[in-house]
């Protein structure tokens, strides 16, 4: 199926209710970098952290790799910026500081398989053990960027380690894939409707400052969350598909 064709059926799955995602169990939300938790699921750890529900949130990559060159941001200053955003993104959202983890992987290298994965997937599986989970939540395999499908990967590694856990995957980016790409069969999952929490959701996506706003102006090659990428995560409901065996 058709990447344009995909996202369209996804952007019209029927509604469902939390407890179809959760099941009764815990959460463990595996972001990438810092600010993909809450783009990408922000709605759904607000509404677990609403209804007392145990949440993880997971941060794979350093975060380093959005502004590269930037002298007043050198890597372990920006990973530090980045990490506490994070948390203040979490607790916007209700989630305490000691439920958000950092893997710390570099940024635009976190790895799909290999010893390094295999760690990190052990970490997670951990966490999960540790908050009861029933659902793991990664980045879609088809978001277009290498960290994106590596934390797919993980979170199937984990799922390996712990048969009895469910994966659902939450597109990010991947409406900025080219039209025509094959993304395989429709879609299946659902929408959750996240409208009493956005909020709290424009909250945690604001906290992220060195995303979104000329924190870092050193860097012209840097990353920064536009009007119209941010409008793509303002929207009432959030997208959670089945993972394809």
């Amino acid at each position: 199926m058709r990447a344009d064709a995909f996202l369209a059926a996804a952007e019209a799955l029927p509604f469902g209710e939390f407890d179809a995602i959760a099941r009764g169990r815990g959460l463990v939300v595996l972001a990438p970098h810092p600010d993909d938790e809450s783009l990408g699921c922000g709605g759904l750890i607000a509404e677990a952290c609403a209804r007392g529900a145990s949440v993880r949130v997971v941060v794979l990559s350093d975060g380093t790799g959005s502004h590269p060159n930037s002298p007043s941001h050198p890597p372990d200053c920006l990973r530090t910026v980045r990490e506490r955003e994070t948390v203040e993104a979490a607790r916007a959202l209700g989630l305490e500081a000691e439920h958000v983890r950092f893997l710390r992987l570099a940024d635009r290298f976190v790895p799909s398989d290999g010893t390094e994965a295999a760690i990190a997937a052990d970490r997670i599986a951990d966490m999960a053990r540790e908050c009861e989970a029933g659902t793991i939540l990664a980045t879609w395999r088809h978001d277009p960027h290498c960290d994106h499908a590596a934390t797919a990967a993980i979170a199937r590694l984990v799922c390996r380690r712990l048969p009895t856990i469910r994966l659902l995957a939450y597109p990010v980016w991947g409406w900025a894939l080219p039209p025509a790409t094959e993304v395989g069969r429709a879609p299946r999952g659902l929408r959750l409707d996240i409208s009493r929490h956005a909020e709290a959701k424009r909250s945690a996506v604001a906290a992220h400052r060195s995303q979104t706003s000329g924190l870092i102006a050193d860097d012209p090659a840097g990353f920064r969350l536009d009007e119209a990428m941010l409008a793509q995560f303002s929207r009432t409901f959030e997208i959670y598909l089945e993972v394809e065996e």
